[in-house]
């Protein structure tokens, strides 16, 4: 709605600085909080038609939600999108970063960023601790296997065929555990590795669980099990997808999807020259990683449906266009390392923007926003 009163919030852990424009007058006020939600809005009530704005990034959503409780528009604004000018470099404090959103705020030049509810901002931090879980396991198994190759013991087991016997299996941790170091120290260094792995390990084991039970509920489950269609992604990946994204139809097109989770070209064309280079990395980093990771299972892919995932929950046009999808899929991927003989790597990121315009789709019509 249209406001006269601009208000920018600059935003800290414990405090609070708020600056209000009037676009009649030109009258400038500002007042310094505590991280108080009650105060900024009585403070921000007090102007004729307010509307607020402050920076997204690590003090979240909280202070949006709980003003709104408390009738105040306010809005988030995408840091990435505001462009300060050089001379503000030299001149920069709490007050003047609040003035220049009120600013950008009254000359709508704010570039709003979606702000989830507590129930989707908890599914959000579910998937992160998933992801967070999955990369300390990582870190901590190249720690124990880092300190044996030191002390001159490296897995090297063959199986009958002759190929190498995978890492992590049964028959590795029997090896780790026949291992024992001649320095007392050492060993004790090694004990401590071996128990962070399980440790770690059971965290995530547990995780998963926690990430299935949450996909089952209803908000979830029917965007998670026609997500579950297309190969690639299972219950894990669908359910990070549907909570980062929150609202599949926000997104105008796929191309606008894409283009939020860093997928898209870059480009630097100027004139008759067109020049367009690596993907933009400019998004949601945690979901380009997940589908990125998905799209390599097209290498070996077949053109078939998914097999075994249908059910009441999955209409039977949603599965349909996943089929299309996989079949579409399979065949880019072969026309771009066959063809076009496309780097494994490039190839794959191709894929994974594809795959991403068919997860909106499926989405879309999940919610019944696409026909």
């Amino acid at each position: 709605m249209n406001h006269l009163t601009s208000i920018g919030l600059d935003v800290h852990a414990r405090s609070i600085t708020a600056v209000a424009l009037d676009s009649v007058t030109g009258e400038v006020r500002s007042q310094r909080f505590g991280y108080s939600p009650a105060e900024v809005a009585a403070w921000i009530l007090s102007f004729d038609s307010p509307k607020a704005v402050y920076e997204s990034g690590v003090t979240g959503f909280h202070l949006a939600r709980s003003l709104r409780d408390m009738g105040v528009d306010c809005v988030v604004g995408a840091v990435s999108k505001m462009h300060r000018p050089a001379s503000d470099k030299r001149r920069k404090n709490d007050r003047n970063d609040a003035e220049f959103l009120a600013r950008q705020l009254m000359a709508h030049n704010i570039v709003e960023v979606f702000v989830p509810d507590i129930e989707c901002e908890g599914a959000q931090a579910l998937s992160r601790a998933l992801e967070d879980a999955r990369d300390d396991l990582t870190r901590a198994k190249h720690r124990l296997t880092h300190l044996l190759i030191r002390w001159g013991h490296v897995w090297n087991e063959l199986a009958p065929d002759g190929r190498r016997r995978g890492a992590w299996t049964r028959a590795h941790w029997e090896w780790i555990r026949g291992i024992e170091l001649t320095d007392a120290a050492a060993q004790e260094a090694l004990d401590y590795y071996v128990a962070q792995v399980r440790h770690i390990e059971a965290q995530k084991k547990a995780l998963e669980k926690r990430v299935a039970q949450h996909s089952q509920r209803p908000r979830w489950r029917g965007r998670v099990e026609a997500l579950r269609c297309m190969k690639g992604i299972e219950t894990a990946t669908a359910f990070s997808l549907v909570a980062e994204v929150g609202v599949f139809s926000r997104f105008d097109s796929a191309r606008a999807f894409s283009s939020w989770l860093g997928l898209t070209p870059s480009e630097h064309s100027s004139g008759e020259r067109a020049s367009r280079g690596g993907i933009t990395k400019a998004g949601n980093s945690h979901l380009r990683k997940l589908l990125v990771e998905a799209s390599w299972h097209y290498t070996r892919a077949t053109r078939e449906r998914k097999r075994g995932l249908y059910d009441d929950a999955v209409p039977a046009a949603v599965s349909n266009h996943a089929a299309a999808g996989v079949r579409r899929l399979v065949e880019r991927r072969e026309h771009l390392s066959r063809d076009l003989r496309k780097r494994p790597v490039v190839a794959n990121v191709a894929t994974a923007r594809e795959l991403a315009c068919w997860v909106w789709a499926l989405g879309c019509m999940s919610e019944g926003s696409l026909a």
